[in-house]
């Protein structure tokens, strides 16, 4: 049994998962993107990520700047020994920025890019939501736009009880910042 450690509010919650493998969800659903997500929210929108991306869920801790990065990369964090690289996911999303919360955290995930091994990276989110399986019946498409839009960070959008979840694609969002970060940090004498 994996476990997620959520900050949420002032009392931390224990998340568990089942040990069945996303392989085995999508395979009765007949859809490789059914399965299991952890929703979070960014501002009043929903987003979901497979939890198989997901390490660990911790509270948000002020990152260590590392200069010249982009303005999305919050800094660096110590995670137990571990220099972990911070991306604010509202403003690499495009999302105004928001002040921290009692209720913002990091997802601490792992990204892949396409010429390096994967990289634990911090992703700091308004609030985590739940983790829950979604179906293929409740999976759509990416909608099109209408214009010419680059819709890659998405592979497609839940519809859940009463909300729509944009499911994201982390290694298509993050794989380059993840190098890029990761490098710098490497060379940054700086530790939380």
């Amino acid at each position: 049994m994996m476990l997620l450690a959520a900050a949420s509010g002032q009392a931390k919650k224990t998340l568990s998962m089942n040990k069945e493998p996303l392989a085995a969800c999508a395979a009765e659903t007949k859809s490789p993107l059914a399965g299991k997500y952890l929703t979070f929210n960014l501002g009043a929108e929903c987003c979901g990520i497979p939890v198989v991306k997901v390490r660990e869920i911790i509270r948000h801790i002020p990152p260590t700047l590392v200069p010249q990065m982009p303005d999305y990369v919050s800094g660096v964090i110590n995670l137990r020994g571990k220099i972990i690289p911070v991306v604010d996911f509202r403003l690499k999303l495009g999302v105004a920025a928001a002040a921290v919360t009692e209720h913002t955290c990091i997802i601490v995930a792992q990204i892949r890019s396409c010429s390096r091994p994967p990289v634990a990276m911090g992703i700091v989110v308004d609030s985590v939501d739940e983790v829950c399986t979604i179906p293929a019946g409740a999976i759509e498409p990416t909608p099109e736009f209408g214009v010419a839009l680059d819709v890659s960070f998405l592979v497609g959008m839940a519809k859940l009880k009463t909300k729509v979840v944009s499911l994201l694609d982390l290694d298509n969002i993050l794989g380059t910042t993840a190098a890029r970060a990761s490098a710098a940090a490497a060379k940054s004498p700086t530790h939380n």
